[in-house]
């Protein structure tokens, strides 16, 4: 994703981009170009600073709470060294300054995107609480005989959460990973409705009385959400 306002260096760096082989979606300003950065299926973005409409800070901060992990290079004129210290410090993963090289630029892109593409790992099944989990066939299973299904969405969310059970997830990544929209301007009760069903499905405390520690998904508060301790993860490398 290109977010950069002069045209012809936007066009310069899509070119490059796409003769090495890339797929390049590109936005005029800062409103665009934090919709279109926020999409599902980003690997990266390439952020001009001075924007119109919303600078590139404030890009990347938004940015920054719905996909903390997408990586981000800024592509500015500005080449103070406290630029280059503010940008980093909130987040972006390369600085590099106007005027650049073709050459350089994808060297960049090569040595960002190799230190943050990880495999990805499907997750079948999980003990969450006292529920055991089977993704695949989306249920939950409580004895031989006792079974809860779980809708496609809530299978998704739950797999995020499970994927990513290191840390908090804020409601805006889930909204854009697990529903695919961009969060820009938006308010929806959506994220909180399917956990609150989650939690009664799998027993969490709102629900019934569960030993403490025995949470499936626990509230990180001004976070979001994180999975609850498994007992097991059976994982299989895709």
């Amino acid at each position: 994703m290109v977010v950069e306002d002069e045209p012809a260096i936007r066009r310069g760096v899509s070119d490059a981009l796409r003769l090495s082989g890339y797929e390049v979606m590109e936005a005029v300003d800062g409103a665009a170009g934090l919709t279109e950065a926020s999409s599902a299926g980003v690997d990266l973005v390439l952020l001009d600073l001075l924007l119109p409409k919303r600078s590139g800070l404030e890009v990347l901060a938004e940015l920054r709470r719905a996909w903390p992990n997408r990586p981000v290079i800024i592509l500015t004129a500005r080449g103070t060294e406290d630029d280059r210290v503010r940008g980093l410090k909130m987040g972006a993963d390369d600085y590099v300054v106007k005027p650049f090289s073709a050459r350089e630029l994808i060297a960049r892109v090569e040595a960002v995107l190799r230190r943050t593409l990880k495999p990805t790992v499907e997750i079948q099944n999980v003990n969450l609480g006292r529920g055991k989990i089977d993704l695949q066939r989306r249920e939950i299973r409580w004895s031989s005989e006792e079974r809860s299904d779980l809708s496609e969405t809530e299978t998704a969310l739950l797999s995020y959460l499970v994927r990513h059970r290191e840390r908090a997830v804020s409601r805006e990544e889930l909204l854009t990973r697990v529903w695919g929209i961009g969060t820009a301007g938006l308010e929806t009760r959506a994220v909180d409705m399917h956990i609150a069903r989650l939690r009664a499905k799998l027993r969490d405390p709102a629900s019934v009385e569960v030993e403490e520690g025995n949470e499936a998904i626990v509230t990180v508060r001004a976070h979001g959400y994180m999975a609850g301790p498994a007992l097991r993860v059976k994982e299989a490398a895709t």
